[in-house]
């Protein structure tokens, strides 16, 4: 096997359209990320989700524990005006309703399995560390990755802005898993929205989309499950 390069960051989000939580390691699981969108709330039968109310983004949502394989740990949830509280307590529910102006319930999963639709339309998001700086370059700031919501932050070792594109149909070996990259992941207006300051920036998915293809980061899935860390090599089989 090649080594192609390294994980220089590991991001999952327990909660789905909160922000999440880097980790230094964690296992990747048959549906993606362990916990990655295992929790979401509900409108109806559709995901409530930044797309209908960008302030979502103002909350951000964590494990609090250890690991488990039959339950997640709790997930405490820190809010924009310093508030906190847990998944599981009232006041998520009650807060989350007032912001939206309308009941909505509450979904969870198990550590088992996660199902499309709650964790996007692939296993895995993957972005290239050199194409989070080109982007920068052709803005002319800096910006916060975050707004791309990717599982793994990637750094290549031929530091080439978007030469993740020519991975597709790779397998990939990272720390104990194994992954296939499967295909471009095609934005939408949530990149526009700062995770920070929730500010839009109408010119991100402009740029991404007149400059890429409307295009940023990779889709994978995966191919064995196993523990990964920041650090563990990127692996071409």
């Amino acid at each position: 096997m090649t080594s192609i390069g390294k994980v220089t960051t590991i991001m999952r989000h327990p909660v789905k359209s909160l922000r999440g939580e880097e980790v230094a390691e964690t296992r990747i699981m048959n549906y993606g990320l362990y916990g990655d969108r295992s929790h979401a709330l509900m409108d109806g039968d559709r995901f409530y989700t930044a797309t209908q109310n960008k302030e979502l983004l103002g909350f951000h949502a964590a494990f609090d524990g250890e690991e488990q394989d039959k339950k997640y740990p709790p997930v405490k949830i820190y809010g924009p005006e310093e508030q906190t509280f847990y998944w599981h307590e009232a006041a998520c529910l009650s807060t989350f309703e007032e912001l939206a102006g309308k009941p909505l319930t509450q979904q969870s999963y198990t550590p088992e399995h996660v199902p499309f639709g709650a964790i996007e339309e692939e296993h895995l998001l993957i972005v290239n560390a050199a194409s989070i700086e080109h982007l920068e370059k052709t803005l002319g700031r800096e910006i916060d990755w975050r707004r791309f919501r990717p599982n793994l932050i990637v750094s290549l070792n031929d530091d080439v802005p978007f030469s993740e594109e020519k991975l597709i149909g790779q397998k990939i070996s990272l720390g104990e898993a194994g992954i296939e990259i499967v295909r471009p992941c095609e934005r939408c207006s949530i990149i526009n929205i700062d995770p920070e300051t929730l500010h839009t920036d109408p010119a991100v998915l402009k740029t991404v989309y007149q400059q890429y293809e409307n295009c940023f980061g990779m889709y994978a899935k995966v191919l064995k499950a196993g523990r990964v860390r920041v650090g563990d090599d990127l692996k071409k089989n």
